[in-house]
């Protein structure tokens, strides 16, 4: 299919070794492949360096949505795709991504995958993860990320949000007690960034907001569909939920204490 606008897949990395080799071999047909370490101590940069991707540094952490900036200022495509380091480009998604590239470029959208997420060994169907829409795909010189420490996104304003067809692939977790780690340090730069904009709440918040979390996921969202994994994660994300809001009434306690 002829190319009209050319592409450049983003991403930001720190110790992705793992499973970085198998994102970076999705998106070699992509013009150019961006990626922004963070500091690796692994064989990340070696990794990407042999899979074709331009290599930059920047190991002054502000948050994923500042590195997420810094990294598209590299790019020099027409389009950018973010990917993250434990995702895969199906080829059905492949095929819609280059029908957009083919025609004239679309002021004032941002294009939407289809993210399957994989947890403990499968694949879910339920629990808000699948179809677990992110926008990925947009004008390079249009919109960017917001600057948020974690759940960051793409600055839609204004845009019309599209739909592309296939999956985008996510290793979400292998391991329990990682991805359980990983919760933690997205559960206090959650309740950081809330602090530092002024947000207070009481400890009974931290309850009621899990309660919720629990009911949606597990009831609303289906988990109960994908049996004993849909009861897992739904705990867990119970779990994340009474973390974020307890860690910001711990944060108001401790730093009045130390003012």
């Amino acid at each position: 299919m002829p190319q009209a606008n050319s592409l450049s897949v983003v991403l930001i990395a720190k110790n992705s070794a793992v499973t970085l080799e198998s994102s970076l071999k999705s998106v070699q047909w992509a013009d150019e492949i961006v990626l922004l370490d963070g500091g690796s101590t692994d064989d990340t940069v070696d990794i990407a360096i042999r899979n074709g991707a331009k290599v930059y540094q920047h190991t002054d952490w502000q948050g994923y949505g500042k590195q997420r900036q810094i990294a598209q200022q590299y790019a020099t495509s027409d389009y950018v795709f973010m990917l993250d380091t434990d995702e895969q480009v199906t080829d059905e998604l492949k095929a819609s991504i280059q029908v957009v590239l083919s025609e004239a470029q679309q002021m004032n959208k941002a294009y939407t995958c289809a993210r399957r997420n994989w947890f403990l060994g499968r694949y879910m169907m339920h629990c808000g993860w699948y179809p677990d829409r992110v926008i990925r795909l947009y004008l390079n010189k249009e919109r960017t990320y917001n600057s948020n420490l974690v759940h960051e996104s793409v600055d839609i304003s204004g845009a019309d949000v599209v739909d592309l067809d296939g999956d985008l692939l996510h290793r979400t977790c292998d391991d329990y007690m990682q991805f359980q780690q990983k919760q933690l340090v997205y559960a206090r730069s959650w309740a950081e960034e809330r602090f530092l904009k002024g947000k207070r709440k009481g400890l009974g918040s931290a309850f009621s907001h899990a309660l919720g979390a629990f009911i949606k996921t597990y009831f609303l969202r289906r988990g109960f569909l994908d049996g004993a994994h849909g009861l897992l994660l739904s705990l867990v994300v119970t779990q994340y939920t009474f973390n974020k809001y307890a860690a910001l009434w711990a944060l108001g306690k401790t730093r009045k204490q130390t003012d």
